[in-house]
């Protein structure tokens, strides 16, 4: 048993002295990537504001939810094991929903299955967005908008129109909490200036191209240590990123070698982060620390971009008629030039290099 778990029990359970009426429970459902759990965070800092002595739960698919360890505002987060029996866990996760009874249950996201969760919660209030397949059966459905280059509307502002009528119309910044433990863990790292660089993407079409960011770490060691960042899947990515710069001792692979939020903790200390349009973006959004990411195919209006103090945006000079190509990334370019990337140059990214 977790001891969020054991939190719940002590709470809820009339059996221990520790038993109070909660008047107000809040569910947030984003069962999608990374990066879309992070921005999803605003939300919680958003109802916790608002609703100080509310509890907040948070679903996540299985793998994000070291992200939210330790979370001050989280009183349990739940987890949908997608790869494993994932219509039995689904049915699973909704029996465990209807028996908590929670006020209020928010769907982010705009699929079906995670549309019968919150339809079906038993929750007093059930809010989604329009674009969801059960959105007729939510007490509130929010109009999405759409991804769109026109508007500019960022994903923290959608998400905070879901909850504008418990809170305000002001949407929050995403935040991640770095225990002192995972602090301790980098501060190995950070004897001197650094920068930190995570060059892969779960697309191709999303990733600068390996031996431009290898040109970038080559030109931007000789005045900073270079940490490379990424999850364990991709520690060739940045090994080649690394042989190709020079594999000099001022630049360090520690793909798969740090948690989630260890990654978070070392990028909040670095003069400079570069990455693609994808997990780590939102990470130094969610610290506020400097950012420089690198747009490829898919383009900063789509309401993905930074939202650091000091932020800078990189993509293709000029504009390409087929760029955008979609919503998402793909997994080889659909014209066969891949231009939205090859054609970024090195300089643009030194000019923002401290």
């Amino acid at each position: 048993m977790s001891s969020q778990t054991s939190a719940r029990q002590r709470l809820r359970s009339p059996q221990t002295p520790y038993f109070r009426a909660v008047p107000t429970s809040f569910l947030i459902i984003q069962t999608a990537f990374i990066g879309d759990v992070v921005l999803a965070t605003a939300l919680v800092e958003k109802l916790h504001q608002h609703h100080p002595d509310a509890e907040i739960d948070f679903l996540v698919r299985k793998g994000n939810e070291t992200l939210l360890k330790g979370h001050p505002y989280l009183l349990e987060v739940m987890i949908w094991d997608k790869k494993k029996g994932k219509l039995r866990n689904l049915f699973g996760l909704l029996r465990i929903i209807r028996r908590r009874r929670y006020q209020t249950v928010i769907n982010v996201q705009r699929f079906f299955a995670t549309g019968l969760l919150t339809a079906f919660s038993g929750a007093k209030e059930r809010i989604g967005f329009d674009r969801n397949p059960l959105h007729f059966l939510f007490d509130r459905s929010i109009p999405h908008g759409g991804l769109t280059t026109k508007g500019h509307l960022h994903e923290t502002d959608r998400n905070q129109r879901l909850i504008e009528h418990l809170t305000d119309a002001i949407p929050a910044k995403p935040r991640l909490y770095p225990s002192e433990a995972d602090r301790n863990v980098v501060s190995a790292y950070q004897s001197e200036s650094y920068i930190c660089v995570a060059p892969s993407s779960v697309w191709f079409t999303k990733q600068l191209p390996i031996y431009t960011w290898a040109a970038f770490v080559k030109a931007a060691e000789v005045k900073y240590k270079v940490f490379l960042i990424a999850g364990p899947s991709d520690h060739a990515v940045c090994e080649e990123v690394r042989t190709l710069a020079g594999g000099g001792d001022r630049i360090t692979n520690l793909a798969g070698k740090l948690s989630l939020l260890q990654s978070v903790a070392l990028q909040a200390g670095a003069v400079m982060n570069y990455v693609n349009d994808s997990g780590p973006l939102h990470f130094a959004s969610a610290t506020d620390a400097p950012v420089t990411a690198v747009f490829c195919s898919t383009v900063p209006a789509f309401g993905y971009g930074p939202l650091s103090t000091v932020s800078h945006i990189v993509e293709v000079e000029g504009s390409l008629p087929c760029r955008p190509c979609g919503i998402h990334g793909k997994k080889e370019c659909p014209k066969g030039h891949f231009d939205c990337g090859r054609k970024i140059r090195v300089d643009q990214l030194l000019q923002h290099l401290p």
